[in-house]
C-alpha cells in the first residue's frame, strides 16, 4: 500500500510527534526544528501528495483536508502508533485542526501553526488549483519567497520544493484547501492545543490563529515577530521554544524551589555576589538544576537529598555537601537517615570519603541543635 512519504527521527521509544508541511513545501520545512524536538521525541515528517517522495496519485481532483488526515491515520497506523502529538504548518495545520475534531482519540496534543480554520473562502483556491493544472508552478514558485518570508530571508531547497511539486497533486491540495471550513467545529476540539503566527503572515494573518485560540477551550497563542507564513524555517528558535513549553509543560520556577531546598539565606547569598561574570550560571542553575530536575516528581525531595549526598561525598565536594546536608534536613531527613546515607556511601565511595563527610555532617547537625536550643530560626 502506498503511503506518504517520511522521515523519522528520535526514539523508537519516545512519544511520537508528526509534523505536516504547508503546501508547496516537503517535510524539509522543519528541518530547522524537527532535530531539536526529536531528542525528546519520535518525530515523524511527512511529505504532501506530489511533494518531496510522496505519490503524486494519493488524491485527485475534488481532494479534501479529510482525505489527507486520513492519508496521515494510515502513516500512522504503519508506523504502530495509536496516539500522538501533532504539529502543522498551513495546510498541514488544517490537517491537525482536521484530526483534532473528527479523531479526537488519536491526537494526545495539537500546535497549529501559520494557518487557519478556513482559508478565505473558495474561490481564490479554485483559480489557483485551475491555473496550475494548464500552467504547471513555475509562476507560482517565482513568488514563493515573498509570500513565505519576511524581507529578504529565503530557503533556497523549499523555493526548489514547490517549482518540483507535480502540478495535478498541487492542484488537489488546492481543491481541500477551498473547500476547508471548522470554523463552526472548533469548540469541539478538547487537545492542548497551541496556536502559532507570524505577525508578517500576508497568508494567514494573525487574526486566523486568533480566532482558533478564541474558539478553541484552554487554548495558547504566541505571536512571533519578523515571521512570515513558514515560521519553522524563518524563526526556528521562536517556534522550537513555543513547541518545547507546549509539548513538555511549562517552565517550573527553579528559584521558588531553590530557595524551598536551600534557604532564603542561602540563595539571597548567592544571589548578592553574583557578577555579570556568573549570571549566566547563575540562570543556568535555577532554571535546568532547580527548574527541571529537583521538580521531576519521579523522585521525592527527601530522595533527591539522599542521591545528593551521596554523589557530593563521592567527588569529595565538601562545602556543598555542608550546604546539601542542611538541605537533607529541610527536606525531612532525619540525623539517623543522614547517617545512614553516610554510611552507605563508605561501603561504595570509600571511606575515608565517608570520614570526611561525617565530620561534615556532624558539624552541621551540631549547628543546627545549637540554634535550636538559642531559639533561632
Amino acid at each position: 500500500m502506498l503511503t506518504l512519504h517520511h522521515l523519522l527521527e528520535g526514539p523508537a521509544s519516545a512519544p511520537p510527534l508528526l509534523l505536516g508541511p504547508s503546501l508547496g513545501t516537503s517535510y524539509a520545512l522543519w528541518d530547522k526544528v524537527a532535530p531539536e524536538l526529536a531528542v525528546s521525541h519520535r518525530v515523524v515528517r511527512w511529505d504532501l501528495p506530489g511533494h518531496g517522495g510522496s505519490p503524486a496519485g494519493l488524491i485527485g481532483p475534488g481532494a479534501t483536508v479529510g482525505d489527507l488526515a486520513g492519508l496521515v491515520l494510515a502513516l500512522a497506523d504503519s508506523l504502530g502508533v495509536e496516539r500522538f502529538a501533532y504539529a502543522g504548518v498551513s495546510l498541514g495545520g488544517a490537517v491537525g485542526l482536521h484530526l483534532a475534531v473528527h479523531h479526537p482519540e488519536r491526537v494526545d496534543s495539537l500546535a497549529v501553526l501559520c494557518s487557519s480554520a478556513h482559508f478565505n473562502g473558495a474561490r481564490a483556491w479554485q483559480e489557483r488549483a485551475e491555473r496550475v493544472r494548464r500552467d504547471g508552478l513555475e509562476w507560482l514558485a517565482e513568488s514563493a519567497g515573498a509570500r513565505w518570508f519576511a524581507g529578504d530571508f529565503t530557503v533556497p531547497g523549499l523555493v526548489r520544493d514547490h517549482r518540483e511539486a507535480d502540478p495535478e497533486a498541487y492542484a488537489a491540495c488546492c481543491d481541500a484547501l477551498a473547500a476547508f471550513d471548522l470554523t463552526d467545529r472548533l469548540p469541539e476540539i478538547g487537545a492542548r492545543t497551541l496556536l502559532v503566527a507570524g505577525r508578517e503572515d500576508p497568508a494567514t494573518p494573525p487574526a486566523h490563529l486568533r480566532q482558533i485560540a478564541d474558539a478553541v477551550p484552554g487554548s495558547a497563542l504566541v505571536e512571533i515577530p519578523g515571521a512570515s507564513h513558514l515560521a519553522p524555517a524563518q524563526c526556528p528558535e521562536a517556534v522550537l521554544a513555543a513547541l518545547r513549553t507546549h509539548l513538555g509543560g511549562a517552565p517550573r520556577r527553579g528559584m521558588e524551589v531553590r530557595r524551598e531546598v536551600l534557604g532564603d539565606a542561602h540563595v539571597d547569598r548567592a544571589q548578592a555576589r553574583q557578577t555579570p561574570f556568573t549570571a549566566r550560571f547563575q540562570d543556568f542553575i535555577s532554571r535546568y538544576a532547580w527548574g527541571e530536575i529537583w521538580t521531576d516528581p519521579t523522585l521525592s525531595r527527601r530522595e533527591r537529598s539522599m542521591v545528593t549526598l551521596t554523589a557530593l561525598i563521592a567527588h569529595g565536594h565538601y562545602d556543598e555537601l555542608a550546604m546539601h546536608v542542611r538541605a537533607a534536613r529541610r527536606n525531612g531527613l532525619t540525623p539517623e537517615e543522614i547517617g545512614a546515607v553516610l554510611l552507605q556511601s563508605a561501603v561504595y565511595c570509600g571511606v575515608p570519603a565517608a570520614n570526611s563527610a561525617f565530620a561534615v555532617a556532624q558539624r552541621v547537625l551540631a549547628e543546627e541543635s545549637d540554634a535550636e536550643e538559642s531559639g533561632e530560626d
